[in-house]
């Protein structure tokens, strides 16, 4: 009433006022929207790639099953882990933002919050959104382990091995309990939504450094192997060695590309945490689109890469073994000789090389 009717008394502390950092997160959330038309196209864009890729996971994961071996057990199981991150990208992507959440960027909301109901289903949304990445980096993981293992048969031949599917499900246990502490941190009070993602931010950052070191140096070890086996075996490795050198400079490009989003990001998390106690200054539409978009799409695009790999695998084979019969081995592989107690085939090492 004094500042309207002349009296500036407390005309200065409007500057103060405007320039809080409360007020200018509320103005923020003040002019958030629930979601553009570019985000919700953009969305559904990502989650029909997701779908499709979904789709052929599934079709090559059916006829993989059906040719039995255990070389297309292997396969099946990445198929499997495919399938599973696609459905669950597609499952997030096409239902409606505001089905989750009124606001598309992301809100600090506490469990248990009488006064925001939503605070569930967002909680539901990270849940969903920390499986998806669960399954996409255990793919990865899977690889390694089995590269891991042959590596060990061949430069350690009488070490002792664990079972490869054993370590696979040590290490996405890991993971797991990760997501489940996370989660359960959230519904004990500890921090809010912001909290989850900042901590599933961390983590993938961390296990994708992580995952660029060891497919570094088990990829030039295998390709060592690789040309070994073919000069004592007489066959020709090129292709197989190719197909390493693809999934090398993919998966670094990939998680290099993965590590420093989710670094850059948790940074941007933590430092406007520490400084405004709330970080819904860093979720802007538009740097929260690209981030989403940046992600997601690189991930449609390794996976794709990864039912191409598979599917070229399986074309090489089956064109390859009728000639294989006939020439007695020259296109075809055979057993790595007595120093392969176990009679692991050649053709083995480059199907779990994938």
């Amino acid at each position: 009433r004094d500042i309207i009717n002349g009296d500036d008394t407390y005309s200065g502390l409007i500057p103060i006022i405007m320039s809080s950092p409360l007020h200018r997160a509320l103005g923020l959330v003040t002019s958030q929207v629930p979601e553009t038309t570019f985000e919700f196209y953009s969305d559904a864009a990502l989650g029909v790639a997701f779908l499709a890729t979904a789709i052929i996971a599934a079709k090559r994961m059916s006829y993989s099953r059906s040719q039995g071996g255990a070389e297309t057990t292997v396969v099946t199981a990445f198929y499997s882990l495919i399938l599973l991150t696609a459905t669950l990208r597609t499952i997030w992507l096409i239902v409606p933002s505001t089905f989750w959440s009124p606001n598309y960027t992301p809100h600090a909301q506490m469990a248990f919050d009488p006064h925001h109901p939503e605070w569930f289903l967002k909680f539901c949304e990270i849940l969903l959104v920390g499986a998806g990445s669960l399954c996409l980096f255990s793919i990865f993981i899977l690889i390694l382990v089995y590269w891991a293992d042959i590596l060990k048969k061949y430069f350690y031949p009488g070490a002792r091995r664990s079972k490869p599917m054993v370590t696979f499900l040590v290490l996405v246990s890991v993971l797991l309990i990760v997501q489940i502490l996370n989660a359960t941190l959230f519904l004990m009070k500890n921090y809010s939504t912001e909290g989850m993602i900042l901590v599933n931010a961390v983590t993938l950052s961390l296990v994708s450094l992580v995952c660029v070191c060891e497919i570094t140096i088990f990829s030039h070890r295998f390709r060592t192997v690789l040309k070994t086996l073919g000069a004592i075996n007489q066959v020709s490795t090129e292709s197989q060695v190719k197909r390493i050198v693809w999934i090398t400079v993919t998966g670094n490009l990939f998680f290099f590309t993965r590590a420093f989003i989710e670094t850059i990001f948790a940074v941007m998390l933590i430092v406007y945490w520490h400084k405004y106690g709330t970080v819904a200054e860093v979720f802007s539409h538009k740097l929260w689109d690209s981030y989403i978009l940046l992600k997601h799409w690189s991930e449609v695009a390794i996976l794709a890469l990864m039912l191409y790999i598979l599917q070229s695998r399986f074309t090489t084979n089956m064109d390859g073994s009728g000639d294989a019969a006939a020439e007695g081995g020259k296109n075809g592989y055979q057993a790595v000789p007595d120093s392969e107690p176990e009679g692991l085939p050649y053709q083995t090492v480059a199907t779990l090389s994938v």
